[in-house]
């Protein structure tokens, strides 16, 4: 088996970020992936301006601490004002340009305005309050580098200097279906009753929420027979038109479990098996088409082995598919163990686990990989290395979920 860590570097190391790319409006480009480098035409500030409201001066006329200015002119954000006569102050407004002459802003709360007159109760320095011309962003200068995923924020920073379109990757077109005879659908069930051993197939609305969160285009082949045969079409046609096909059920050595001949039979198989608990049974290959292939990564059918295998796995090479050139692994935090495991695994595990009013981390007394109720119920996984048993006060190295689903 491989660990974590050599089935992480192979599957990024076989990545291959779509090449089509569209241009697409900055409102609606949040979740995607740049195509190219984004620079700015402008500085930012494009003059200098001032941080609050306040009276705008020559700081040599405010050397006493306690000078009366008359106030020379009102100038309001979006304004240009007079250039600042010696001896005066200017009446100024968040954002408003500063007037020629002037060199620093005195917040208003260190003035008294009598009148058409202020008293200055205060000593400044030259530049005090404003923000100079390209502190921000200069002109020319790249922003935005290809391969950023595109968040509120960068959203923000594109409008900031007038990029109103983006040239973005295309969505990663991914193609799921789930195996089992003992699948149904909520819903589904004659009279409203599971039928003897008939389970509910949570788990294509756990992957399917997941490859939203992601921008993907989804196509749903839903759920499809225990059977070699209907296996190996559906993969046939999964792989027509999409970029990657992932699967859950069927990929471990059962009798019944198909995914796996069937992947080679219509294409390779490239990796299988993993040191990870839960999620041992991860499948990564390629699935032929008439135009090349699409690649295959087939999870596990419990629901908290798949949901931790794509969180761990997919999460990161869908992203290298969508583009992205930054680091896609998760951040992690050391945090104390408020709990004690003492069974070691031989296997890299992934413990389901919730940061309690003390800041340190609560385990879920049910660490099953069937056991759903514990992926609500927990803030995020600790990422715990084969053969490390955990003792209270232990530190751990703690991945929240909103480092894995986003």
């Amino acid at each position: 088996m491989l660990s974590v860590r050599e089935a992480l570097d192979f599957l990024l190391a076989a990545a291959r970020p779509v090449a089509q790319t569209e241009i697409v409006a900055t409102l609606e480009a949040n979740g995607r992936v740049l195509a190219e480098d984004q620079a700015s035409t402008i500085n930012v500030p494009s003059a200098d301006n001032t941080q609050m409201d306040g009276y705008a001066v020559r700081a040599d006329d405010c050397a006493s601490g306690h000078a009366t200015l008359r106030v020379s002119q009102r100038i309001p954000a979006g304004t240009v004002g007079q250039p600042l006569e010696p001896g005066t102050a200017a009446r100024i407004f968040t954002g408003a340009l500063i007037p020629q002459g002037a060199d620093a802003v005195v917040m208003q709360e260190q003035c008294e305005a009598v009148g058409d007159s202020v008293t200055i109760r205060h000593t400044p320095k030259a530049g005090d309050w404003i923000r100079r011309t390209g502190e921000d962003i200069v002109a020319d200068s790249v922003i935005l580098p290809a391969g950023t995923r595109l968040r509120s924020q960068e959203l923000g920073l594109a409008a900031s200097v007038g990029l109103a379109r983006l040239p973005v990757r295309r969505r990663v077109r991914v193609a799921v279906f789930f195996t089992g005879d003992e699948l149904t659908m909520p819903g589904e069930a004659p009279g409203g009753k599971l039928a003897a051993g008939a389970i509910y197939n949570s788990n294509r609305f756990t992957l399917r929420g997941l490859l939203e969160n992601f921008g993907c285009e989804i196509t749903d082949f839903g759920i499809v027979p225990d059977s070699f045969e209907a296996t190996r079409e559906t993969l046939r046609n999964a792989a027509r038109g999409h970029d990657l096909i992932i699967t859950s059920g069927g990929v471990s050595v059962g009798e019944e479990d198909h995914v796996k001949p069937a992947v080679e039979a219509e294409g390779r198989l490239n990796m299988w098996q993993i040191a990870v608990k839960p999620g041992k049974p991860l499948a990564f290959g390629e699935i032929r088409h008439d135009n090349g292939a699409a690649f295959f990564l087939g999870l596990p059918g419990n629901p908290v082995s798949s949901f931790i295998t794509f969180l761990l796995f997919v999460r990161p090479f869908l992203l290298r598919l969508q583009g992205v050139s930054g680091s896609v692994e998760p951040r992690s935090y050391p945090m104390r163990a408020d709990f004690n495991w003492p069974k070691a695994d031989r296997r890299n595990e992934f413990l389901r686990a919730r940061i309690n009013a003390a800041g340190g981390l609560d385990l879920f007394p049910n660490q099953g990989s069937g056991v759903l109720t514990s992926t609500v119920w927990a803030d995020g996984l600790i990422d715990n290395p084969p053969g490390n048993p955990i003792a209270p006060g232990d530190v751990v190295r703690f991945i929240p979920f909103a480092e894995l689903q986003y």
